[in-house]
């Protein structure tokens, strides 16, 4: 049976008072969500809430937008498996060490990416990735409001969670069993990669692109291997979705 309860994933943020925030960026995160294919909501955690979600049905399982918004931190107990809510529960916990180990007038600079898997009402599993970024800090720089962006998972498996520094090539990777995180630089493309990467997301085939360089399909190929192993992915999917969460391209 699952646990109702929202504590598992709130232990490291607990917050006093807060500050009135002005209320029209609600108006600007509403506009970015109708230009956005990505699911986007808004976290208020002084009191676990969803203060925004948007319409996009991907994060939704079967509910309107205003459902979720009513459900808040239960929707995540009533629509997502056991194991992952475990996931979660991990990454909230390790993901606010992480974040109290920064300097306040640091903190809105680093966004969080994981997937997990949400269940439909018709007991379908889909792997999403989770990207969370702050949005507002209390006094005490404490998280107060986070901007959530959901999209398809390019991955086969849950997890997968890194921590990025905004403007940096620092990034971090979770090592889920020892409860660490383990920090690494961003992955460096060539140009002529990061061309090829760049084609591939317009929606180039191979023979496309080997036309618009001037060189033989092969060659192409040869890059497409190079980037799998300087991204340590194994597909264009999941190497276009690294490069975008990345900002490599």
């Amino acid at each position: 049976m699952k646990n109702n309860s929202s504590s598992g994933l709130l232990t490291k943020n607990r917050l006093g008072e807060v500050p009135d925030a002005e209320q029209h960026y609600l108006e600007v995160v509403k506009a970015f969500a109708r230009l956005t294919y990505e699911s986007v909501y808004l976290i208020d955690y002084t009191n676990m809430s969803f203060e925004y979600v948007s319409e996009n049905p991907l994060f939704l399982c079967g509910h309107s937008a205003e459902e979720v918004l009513q459900l808040g931190y239960e929707f995540y107990f009533r629509n997502v498996p056991e194991k992952d809510l475990a996931l979660l529960t991990l990454v909230n916990e390790v993901g606010f060490d992480f974040y109290a180990q920064l300097l306040p007038a640091e903190r809105k600079l680093y966004s969080i990416t994981y997937d997990f898997h949400l269940v439909s009402k018709e007991g379908r599993y889909i792997l999403i990735n989770h990207k969370l970024t702050p949005l507002f800090l209390t006094p005490d720089g404490k998280m107060w409001k986070a901007m959530c962006l959901v999209s398809l998972s390019p991955h086969q498996e849950a997890g997968n969670a890194r921590i990025y520094k905004q403007g940096s090539g620092e990034m971090w990777e979770l090592i889920a069993d020892k409860k660490i995180w383990r920090k690494t630089e961003k992955p460096v493309l060539t140009e002529r990669e990061t061309e090829v990467l760049r084609l591939h997301a317009q929606g180039l085939t191979i023979q496309q692109i080997a036309d618009k360089l001037f060189v033989v399909p092969d060659t192409v190929k040869y890059y497409r291997r190079k980037i799998f192993e300087r991204l340590e992915v194994s597909s264009i999917v999941e190497a276009l979705s690294y490069a975008v969460s990345s900002k490599l391209i």
